[in-house]
């Protein structure tokens, strides 16, 4: 496995939140470079099972040595999918999932999957990049009021209704297709990626976080997933997500509390709380060390709950 095409976030804590067990069956919904699914494996016996999902086939045919184990199998889906693949494989319940939910580096320095704006490429962003929409199908189809829609729900940007207005006038010119054009309809004809302010930067960054989670449908796969989990861990068995900004961790946060996806909970006549989770981590976050050997795990976030 190339160590650069990923460095896992809190490694070791989220193996430790995972507990795993030698011979328990084990998912890893996010292969990406391979890092937790090695860790697993180390911890597995002869007689465990790892299944790993991941949409992009780059992440497979990165992942080396690991492919040859075999307690191992590789899922080429995307992982909102993890309940028809368990029956498929005829896995009715499994001792732990784990979800890394950042992006990883792979995509973010490949200026030809156009995740980023630090570097010029085409307005892609697709985890699988087999078929679906793009960020630029995206960007020059979407009408001014859907394009506000999705920076406002997934950008969090207050000034949402403005910025699609710029990328409607732009696109009028002439289409949106590279994350350069992206850069000059949001920032302004003369601005490049490298001449951005620090607010700039930070306005650019939630416009490209926006269209990556429409163009994926994130945070609707992320839903699928964690109910799939609930319905097959079994009890005992463990839920460990790594997550990276307030969207994806509020409903992560909500739904280990509660067990629902709409986070409300439910009591009983007595007032007892219901719910299929005992929270075991509420959301530690990287160690100063770590995040200065690996600058992107400052963002992260582990929570970790126990089937009950």
């Amino acid at each position: 496995m190339s160590e650069t095409y990923h460095i896992p976030a809190m490694l070791h804590e989220t193996i430790e939140g995972l507990r795993v067990r030698p011979d328990g069956t084990y998912v890893d919904v996010t292969f990406g470079g391979g890092g937790h699914s090695a860790a697993i494996l180390d911890d597995l016996g002869s007689n465990g099972r790892l299944y790993s999902f991941d949409r992009d086939i780059e992440a497979y045919e990165n992942a080396g040595s690991i492919r040859d184990d075999e307690r191992f199998t590789f899922v080429h889906s995307d992982f909102r999918y993890l309940g028809q693949w368990m029956d498929y494989y005829g896995v009715t319940e499994l001792d732990g999932v784990l979800a890394d939910l950042g992006v990883s580096f792979h995509h973010f320095d490949t200026a030809e999957r156009g995740f980023s704006f630090r570097f010029d490429g085409p307005l892609d962003m697709r985890m699988n990049r087999q078929g679906g929409r793009t960020a630029a199908d995206v960007v020059n189809g979407y009408n001014e009021d859907d394009l506000a829609r999705v920076l406002y729900l997934y950008g969090e940007l207050k000034q949402s209704r403005q910025l699609a207005k710029r990328i409607v006038k732009c696109r009028e010119q002439s289409p949106v297709m590279t994350t350069n054009d992206l850069v000059r309809a949001v920032a302004g004809k003369a601005v490049t990626a490298g001449q951005l302010t620090p607010l700039q930067k930070k306005e650019m960054t939630l416009v490209f976080q926006a269209l990556r989670m429409e163009v994926n449908d994130e945070l609707g796969a992320l839903r699928d997933m964690l109910q799939a989990a609930s319905e097959l861990l079994a009890p005992g068995g463990m839920l460990a997500v790594l997550t990276y900004h307030s969207l994806e961790d509020r409903l992560v946060k909500n739904f280990m509390r509660s067990g629902r996806l709409d986070g409300e909970i439910e009591k009983d006549f007595y007032g007892n709380i219901h719910t299929p989770f005992r929270l075991i981590e509420k959301g530690l976050t990287a160690s100063e060390e770590e995040v200065e050997r690996n600058p992107r795990a400052r963002s992260a976030k582990l929570r970790v709950a126990e089937k009950i």
